[in-house]
């Protein structure tokens, strides 16, 4: 464990920690209160914090003195990338994929097809985790704009890919 903020003695030392320029209790000591806050999280920021309270001559007691939290900072999915594979050919099979390289929980991907023909998808032609989307034998009216939707719980990002049949 790396200790980031104390109060001893009357005074309250922040560590130099990539935390310090963005952290600090939340009240006065005084109150009792010892709430910290973060500013401009960081996915790095996830991981257990643990509060220690001990009070001068009292019986330190490691199970009655110790609160333990744990933090995950979710991060919304960067813009994926559309691409398609297969050659785009009447009664050919494609696959669309999407993928982005960022986002925590890992996004789920939703495939639509825009108007004017408005298409969703569902397994097994789509992939929600994976994000394809496999489009069997090919005929022109396929052709047209299909989007991906990159989502999870921050956020979400969009990509399209144009299909011409």
């Amino acid at each position: 464990p790396v200790q980031i903020l104390s109060y001893l003695g009357g005074v309250v030392k922040v560590e130099e920690t990539d935390l310090k320029p963005r952290m600090g209790f939340l009240y006065s000591v005084l109150t009792h209160n010892i709430s910290l806050f973060i500013n401009a999280t960081r996915e790095q920021d996830s991981g257990q914090y643990m509060c220690s309270v001990n009070v001068v001559d009292d019986t330190i007691r490691l199970d009655k003195n110790v609160g333990i939290i744990n933090l995950t900072v979710l991060v919304p999915p960067a813009a994926p990338t559309c691409q398609l594979h297969g050659s785009a050919v009447v009664g050919a099979n494609v696959t669309l994929s999407c993928s982005s390289k960022k986002g925590k929980p890992s996004p789920m991907y939703q495939w639509q097809r825009e108007p004017p023909t408005l298409q969703v998808f569902f397994p097994p032609a789509q992939d929600r985790a994976r994000g394809t989307l496999k489009l069997t034998n090919l005929s022109l009216e396929m052709s047209g704009v299909y989007v991906c939707r990159a989502e999870n719980q921050a956020g979400s990002k969009n990509c399209s890919i144009v299909l011409e049949v």
